[in-house]
């Protein structure tokens, strides 16, 4: 057992008295999810089952999302699988697996690997394309790749390799198609490209080049569904990606990017283009209407800030209706996929702006406006919710029509008091985004009364103590919550009960005061009566008591008790404390003399986990020295704030001969 000395000599105390706290801009993704995978290759849509194809070559798999990005399958097995292709009606998505030199279908329908065409020993195809009904690949390696196809119908299909005598590549060019067009692009630092008539099983080329504009580092290039169009992002300066003309490869026009040279490119089925830039602190994402050179829409993913993305290489691919864009971003969570709903309709803010406050059940006015880039026909309308106590879902109050410069207005009579919103609802159309936006009302009600009785009061530790909440008048309600919160960090505020108050508005809990403890009463209100919170702070004595030992006898001093020691033993003194960690014990000692009774300086004592704390108090060495000690918790000064200031009794101490 660990004892504390108090050191100073009675005799000398005995000499001594003297102690002592949506705009048109830069829009945001709809949605965005992590993915599993450690490295990108290629990506793939599937209209007919909204599936989206990644695959991931160093982690030797294909990861499949739904079109909200959360991934549903994953194909393994496929060592270093690079390019996916989507087969004619989305029955398959292709797959380029040059660690195992073969060519791997995945049925769309079950997201598994159906069939694998081996493309001979050490061909490693990387590349390839769908186009005249044959399956298109890139193999080989540095410096020579060479074209070879298959055609997948067949029930055992013939693998044709080098399909173009004399024509080797020292990397393997990326493959895009259209119908029966085949289009080969190089990147790096001359970029070229050849397009080919792939509708018999021997390609025929129809021309070959690049605008000048063009050839230096393409990083990826799209092909419009109709075969006529390319979109080159490549290292155009100014900052753009170079569009192209399939049929003598001229360039038509550009798309311009503020900063960086263009990484990816994608055209929907309607002709709206994609085009990423690499750009760390600048615009990410840029869209551009059919025949425009000025994008009409951005995205912004942070500004070379944790968090902020980079579009990969090769990382756009809209979805075959075009309802929705795909972005493989890394930033530095790692890999991202981002899905881009709307993208090819004009984004639209809705702005909605309401009185400040209302009185309740007066009528007030509304006002809102539609902005778009484009303009909104006539008799585009919007419909107007009401959100309030009484309808937390919101109730319609109908639809308002917008006039020709967007704007908007109505008159409503709030039945409810409270926070009232009023939200404009937008469903877009055909080449408008839908927006919403919305205006808070502080409606008035009648102020509630609400009261708490105990507040101050302080009581004994485990005292049973009755708090009792008083709800004055209310229009519905009479629901009242009563909450705890007891001091220190280690005991969270409790919900002790909530119910409906008796006929006399009254509503009680008990409270065992084992500490000092805040409790508060809430009411929510309704929709006529103000919301209403009242605290009560009540305090918890501890429980403390002192032991004395090493006397000889008791006995009377006139009519108090003392402890009698001899003049050279020393008392030990053991109090007993309410246990809190860190918390201390105060020892207070006074001294008798000429009729009066005089303070040392007190000491303060660690109470050990069992709330115990035993002090040897030095004896005097001389005889008819009287002293008085005493245990106590002081609030704040003894460690900690939980409880209430509490002193134990005095013992009383004579020391004889």
């Amino acid at each position: 057992m660990r004892t504390r000395t108090v050191s100073t000599a009675l005799a000398v105390l005995f000499s001594s008295t003297a102690l002592a706290v949506g705009t048109t801009g830069p829009a945001v993704a709809d949605s965005s999810k992590a993915l599993p995978i450690s490295s990108y290759g290629d990506m793939a849509v599937d209209g007919v089952h909204k599936r989206v194809y990644i695959s991931d070559p160093k982690g030797n798999k294909v990861v499949v999302t739904d079109y909200a990005g959360k991934v549903v399958a994953t194909v393994r097995d496929l060592p270093g699988v690079q390019d996916l292709a989507i087969a004619p009606g989305s029955r398959s998505v292709y797959a380029a697996v040059p660690g195992s030199d073969a060519v791997v279908a995945i049925e769309t329908a079950t997201s598994t690997a159906a069939a694998r065409y081996g493309t001979g020993e050490n061909t490693r195809p990387q590349t390839l394309a769908v186009a005249g009904g044959r399956v298109w690949f890139m193999y080989g390696a540095q410096p020579s790749h060479h074209l070879g196809s298959f055609d997948p119908a067949q029930d055992s299909p013939e693998v044709v390799l080098d399909q173009l005598p004399g024509v080797g590549y020292y990397d393997a060019p990326e493959l895009e198609s259209a119908g029966n067009t085949l289009v080969l692009g190089t990147h790096g630092t001359w970029s070229s490209l050849a397009v080919y008539d792939a509708s018999t099983s021997t390609p025929v080329l129809r021309k070959q080049g690049m605008p000048p504009e063009a050839t230096s580092y393409m990083n990826d290039f799209a092909l419009s569904t109709d075969g006529k169009k390319i979109v080159a992002a490549s290292g155009e300066s100014p900052y753009a990606a170079t569009a192209i003309n399939t049929d003598d490869l001229t360039r038509t026009g550009a798309y311009r990017v503020e900063a960086y040279d263009p990484s990816s490119a994608a055209i929907a089925p309607d002709g709206t283009v994609a085009v990423s830039a690499y750009a760390p602190y600048d615009k990410d994402i840029y869209i551009f209407k059919p025949g425009a050179t000025a994008p009409f829409r951005t995205y912004t993913y942070g500004q070379g800030t944790a968090g902020g993305d980079i579009i990969t290489s090769r990382g756009l691919a809209w979805a075959p209706d075009g309802t929705k864009l795909f972005a493989l971003a890394d930033g530095y969570g790692g890999p991202f996929l981002r899905v881009l709903d709307d993208a090819t309709r004009y984004p639209v803010k809705v702005s909605v702006s309401a009185p400040a406050k209302a009185t309740r059940a007066k009528k007030l006015s509304v006002t809102g406006k539609l902005t778009s880039a484009k303009s909104f026909p006539a008799g585009t309308k919007v419909t107007v919710i009401r959100t309030d106590i009484d309808s937390p879902k919101g109730k319609s109050l109908g639809t308002k029509t917008v006039g020709s410069t967007g704007a908007f207005s109505f008159s409503d009579t709030p039945p409810a008091g409270g926070n009232v919103t009023y939200t404009a609802q937008y469903a877009g159309d055909a080449t408008h985004a839908p927006a919403s936006g919305k205006d808070t009302v502080a409606v008035s009600r009648t102020a509630t009364s609400l009261t708490l009785n105990r507040n101050g009061g302080v009581y004994s530790y485990g005292s049973k103590v009755s708090f009792t909440a008083h709800l004055g008048k209310t229009y519905k309600n009479r629901t009242v919550e009563i909450w705890a919160d007891p001091f220190g960090a280690d005991k969270p505020k409790k919900l002790l009960k909530k119910g409906t108050v008796n006929s006399r508005g009254n509503l009680s809990v008990t409270v065992s005061m084992t500490r000092n403890t805040a409790v508060t009463a809430v009411y929510a209100g309704d929709a006529r009566s103000g919301s209403k919170t009242v605290k009560s702070t009540a305090y918890a004595k501890v429980k403390v008591s002192t032991s004395v030992s090493k006397h000889y006898k008791t006995g009377k001093i006139g009519s108090t008790t003392y402890y009698w020691f001899h003049k050279s033993t020393d008392p030990f003194l053991t109090t007993s404390m309410t246990y809190y960690k860190g918390r201390q014990q105060r020892f207070g000692l006074q001294v008798y003399y000429e009729g009066k009774w005089y303070d040392t300086d007190p000491e303060y004592f660690a109470l050990r986990t069992d709330g115990k704390s035993v002090v040897r108090l030095e004896a005097p060495g001389q005889s008819g020295i009287r002293a008085r000690m005493r245990s106590s918790y002081i609030k704040g000064s003894s460690g900690d704030s939980v409880n209430s200031t509490t002193h134990g009794a005095w013992k009383y101490l004579y020391f004889t001969k």
